[in-house]
């Protein structure tokens, strides 16, 4: 019922479809599409609607609206540079080199024939760092709000285009300094009359809003955070709206109206690159990279100040936790991998208990994207082009294993009955054949 009702309020503010997927997490941020009914088998001769060759690299999300579909990319332009660079950031490592200037785009795909309707330009730039060697240069994931499209590039700016590519205006932040010279990744947040950048770094860290229709800066608040991955979402708390944003030291919400810092809870590890989640009056907060954290703090009825000691964490975990893949929350279920592996926990979300697993599961090696799920099922993308579909049972059973021939590291969006999947070199509208 709880999902129902947050469906329905997210749909009613934003005029949300059974087809919509308007952020990389989903309409409920959550990683679920409640309407969806994708399939469960395909491959490159089977359930294939469409597939469309992918200008330069990208492993931004697409995302969906009404038939258009959104992503961003990068694209080499001209001469190679007579020598490589690298961003020599201190303890940089496993970094691509900067060989060339870079175009900049956004791409608008339709829906329903694979065909690309629009390709806009917003910048070209010779990058200052390569980021790490599994990662791109647009790697945040576009938003919408059913009017305009929100696109980030980091270092190379936030842009605000129609939905026919035209380009309405434009911010722009300096240079981000990412850890060992990894690179950029936070999507942006569209709520209400804001566009939220978190702009965690090396150097002046920061969270921001924006007028969404005039771009003007609404507020700007301080950070004390270093690099983190992780994007902001928003939640109605208490009759409120609040961004939260997880950190290395805490998961923090914040006045969507103000940007004052409403409450805290910590720790969590250095590296956060999955993104909190909001349910029903509680924050799930989990990363893994110097050591492993979880935990659950309900931040309903009147939650402020730190919280990390208080009896409202409702639980806490140090195993199993996961590092780049967001957790999937559904039906009161906590779903995540350990780390970037083939090992699945399955928590209730309410106690923390894991009453089974954990589970490794087939064909599931290497998983930068984050789960999503559907219709009682669960969808695991591997980065060798492997999809494993399982069921959502206390003990889940392999329902598929599906194999396309390309490499996936962006989080698919599940769009009616269909399944639309990023790869390094083309985009998959997934359906079942009629």
């Amino acid at each position: 019922m709880f999902r129902l009702a947050c469906f329905l309020l997210i749909s009613a503010s934003l005029a949300v479809g059974q087809t919509d997927w308007p952020h990389f997490r989903g309409p409920l941020f959550t990683g679920e599409a409640p309407e969806a009914n994708p399939p469960v088998e395909w491959s490159e001769t089977r359930n294939l609607r469409w597939k469309t060759e992918l200008p330069g690299l990208g492993h931004s999300s697409p995302i969906v609206w009404g038939d258009q579909i959104f992503l961003t990319s990068a694209i080499p332009v001209g001469d190679p540079l007579p020598e490589p660079k690298f961003s020599g950031r201190e303890g940089a490592h496993n970094n691509l080199p900067i060989t060339h200037r870079q175009r900049f785009v956004v791409l608008s795909v339709d829906r329903q024939s694979g065909e690309l309707l629009w390709e806009t330009q917003v910048n070209e730039a010779l990058p200052h760092e390569g980021g790490h060697e599994t990662g791109s240069l647009a790697s945040a994931s576009i938003v919408t709000d059913g009017e305009r499209v929100y696109a980030f590039f980091g270092s190379y700016g936030l842009f605000c285009l129609d939905l026919d590519g035209r380009v309405i205006w434009t911010a722009n932040f300096g240079a981000m300094h990412s850890k060992h010279g990894h690179g950029e990744g936070a999507s942006p947040l569209v709520a209400n009359d804001f566009v939220i950048v978190n702009w965690d770094h090396e150097e002046d860290s920061s969270l921001s809003a924006f007028d969404r229709r005039t771009g003007e800066l609404q507020w700007q608040t301080k950070r004390d955070e270093k690099t983190s991955w992780a994007s902001p979402i928003a939640a109605k708390v208490d009759g409120k709206m609040q961004v939260i944003v997880s950190g290395t030291k805490a998961v923090r919400g914040y006045d969507l109206e103000t940007g004052d810092v409403i409450w805290e809870c910590g720790p969590l590890s250095a590296n956060v690159v999955a993104s909190p989640l909001y349910q029903d009056g509680v924050v799930y907060a989990m990363s893994s990279y110097t050591f492993q954290a979880g935990f659950a703090v309900r931040i309903s009825d009147g939650a402020k100040g730190d919280l990390s000691g208080s009896d409202r964490v409702l639980w806490r975990r140090t195993r199993r936790t996961p590092y780049i893949p967001t957790p999937l929350l559904t039906d009161g279920v906590l779903y995540f991998l350990a780390h970037y592996q083939g090992v699945l926990s399955r928590v209730v979300a309410e106690t923390g208990e894991e009453a089974t697993g954990p589970f490794r599961i087939p064909g599931m090696r290497e998983v930068y994207a984050s789960p999503v799920a559907a219709k009682g099922r669960l969808y695991f993308v591997d980065r060798s082009g492997a999809t494993l579909v399982l069921s959502s049972d206390p003990e889940p059973k392999p329902l598929a294993l599906n194999q396309l021939d390309d490499r996936f590291s962006a989080t698919p969006a599940l769009s009616g009955d269909m399944l639309i999947l990023r790869g390094e070199r083309h985009l998959y509208g997934i359906q079942a054949a009629d």
